[in-house]
């Protein structure tokens, strides 16, 4: 076979592969669909995820089956108010075993392959801001040395709307980390019933590992592989730069209502992401409507509305889905 055939065999095997771990998965994380895909699709392109919603929605579970069901070594960190750095990377301690004095690392629990970060915004910023070099470098500073985190590394936080008592929101630059923001939404009423009958009895769903740490970063590599059509690549850059206040392409409701708007890492993400989309869908390349699927998780967290838009009760959901609707007039038209 050419590397076109070989490319073809390779993606639809790997559709096959998930297809079988989101089934997996639903054994434990009753419905919400969307949410599943959303998570998938971080891991599949090397990225983190932000998880948003009120408690007791099963965020913590889903996090728990990914581990098990991706064959990662998987780590937990409540985030709390006195929660320190230290905490969280690790520290040197003065070790006097062996008749001899030397400082000793011990590694904290970001020291994994799959970070769940519980409820990260009722840490301080400070602590917050222990994430940062490790989300974007995959490795941390720390006593002088530059210490490597697990491969692959991954972080999916929880967080509570930011409305609640206790919590900070969390600065722009570690939002901007994030490749996408899953809104995690109340079960609709049969999904519900499910999820309590499935859950309160003696047995609960069990989960089985389906992929290797080794066979994901293949799948992240073959993610990288897919085609991408030149139609698709315009659509996310004219998106992209149509939520850009001062970009000669936003419309006069953007440079209303927007205080600033995504920047290149946003358009790297939607080529990501897009590509993910489609896997997950079991085809072979992404097409517009992936991008315009793929918009709200990708760019809400990337972009704020100015304080007079907040006033008036515009939200950036409905800001984004009409310019998504505009552009997508313009690619139409063109």
């Amino acid at each position: 076979m050419d590397k076109a055939e070989n490319l073809v065999a390779d993606i639809e095997a790997l559709g096959a592969k998930l297809a079988k771990a989101k089934a997996m998965i639903a054994s434990r994380f009753i419905g919400q669909e969307r949410v599943v895909d959303l998570t998938l699709s971080a891991l599949l392109c090397g990225g983190h995820g932000l998880l948003i919603g009120v408690p007791g929605l099963g965020k913590t579970r889903l996090v728990e089956s990914l581990s098990t069901v991706m064959g990662l070594d998987g780590s937990r960190i409540q985030f709390t108010p006195d929660l320190m750095p230290a905490d969280i990377l690790g520290s040197e301690v003065l070790d006097e075993s062996g008749g001899k004095r030397e400082f000793r690392f011990i590694e904290g629990p970001i020291f994994c392959q799959l970070l769940l970060a519980d409820e990260i915004n009722r840490a301080s910023p400070r602590t917050q801001s222990a994430l940062l070099q490790a989300m974007q470098e995959k490795r941390v500073s720390i006593a002088g040395k530059e210490r490597e985190l697990g491969v692959p590394f991954h972080v999916l936080a929880t967080q509570n709307p930011i409305e609640q008592e206790g919590t900070y929101p969390l600065p722009e630059a570690q939002l901007d980390r994030f490749l996408v923001q899953i809104d995690v939404e109340y079960p609709d009423r049969d999904t519900e019933k499910a999820i309590i009958l499935a859950t309160t009895g003696i047995e609960d769903g069990e989960v089985r590992q389906v992929f290797t740490a080794q066979e994901l970063l293949d799948a992240q590599t073959l993610l990288r592989r897919m085609p991408v059509g030149e139609a698709v690549v315009d659509m996310i850059l004219d998106l992209v730069r149509a939520c850009r206040p001062d970009d000669e392409l936003s419309t006069l409701e953007v440079r209303e209502n927007v205080s600033w708007g995504p920047g290149p890492r946003a358009a790297q993400a939607l080529m990501m992401t897009v590509r993910a989309a489609a896997l997950l869908d079991g085809r072979l390349a992404p097409t517009p409507d992936d991008v315009i699927d793929m918009a709200r998780p990708v760019l809400m967290h990337r972009m704020a509305l100015s304080f007079a838009a907040k006033a008036r009760g515009e939200t950036l959901g409905d800001l984004i889905d009409s310019v998504v609707a505009q552009v997508g007039k313009s690619e139409a038209a063109a």
